[in-house]
């Protein structure tokens, strides 16, 4: 956790293994069961200091379509969850910028040294940006960067008591009930500030 130090990664990243370890075996198990196929994928992401490293992921897809446990998984952030393994092995923090594969880096022109910033902290498994940000490359950003210029051990307790909402009810139904915070309106795009929420 970028603002709150890695002893609190640690601690949150090991209670994160335990709180979602049971539903992510039952998951796991269904996802195998709805189609036979693999319950999860892995997949090379960029992270602090642009070096790559690789995530296990609950598969959510089948022939290039969404499943009906993917749908659900994606909507509430479960598909994320495995990542604390990345958190435990110090490749990522809690909360962070939104960890992109290289693909994901060309695709939105963030490869060269203007978006070195972005990558000077390392991803997170939730953040601003995945609470946030809307369709399009310059609403993460702002996200990202305002995350960047106001990060700390509170806004990141913020950022992980929302995202456990996200879990329990789903993605939607949270930005709804966050529609007037202060970063909801795009972030830095918006001249938010550290103060207030």
């Amino acid at each position: 956790m970028s603002g709150g130090g890695r002893a609190l990664d640690v601690a949150l990243g090991s209670v994160g293994v335990l709180l979602f370890g049971p539903p992510v075996a039952m998951i796991a198990l269904a996802i195998r069961a709805e189609d036979g196929g693999p319950s999860f994928f892995r997949q090379e992401r960029i992270g602090r200091d642009r070096r790559p490293f690789t995530v296990l992921k609950l598969r959510s897809m089948r022939d290039g379509q969404v499943t009906r446990i993917g749908r659900w998984i994606r909507a509430t952030g479960l598909d994320e969850t495995t990542q604390f393994l990345n958190v435990l092995r110090g490749q990522m923090s809690v909360v962070g910028p939104r960890p992109l594969t290289a693909a994901d880096v060309d695709r939105v022109g963030w490869g060269g040294p203007a978006h070195d910033a972005r990558f000077a902290l390392p991803p997170g498994i939730t953040g601003l940006a995945q609470l946030f940000a809307s369709p399009g490359a310059a609403s993460s950003r702002a996200l990202d960067e305002a995350y960047a210029r106001d990060r700390s051990a509170w806004l990141d307790l913020q950022v992980v008591a929302a995202s456990f909402v996200v879990n329990l009810v789903g993605k939607s139904r949270v930005k709804r009930w966050l529609r007037g915070h202060r970063y909801a309106a795009g972030g830095a795009e918006h001249g938010v500030g550290a103060g207030g929420g």
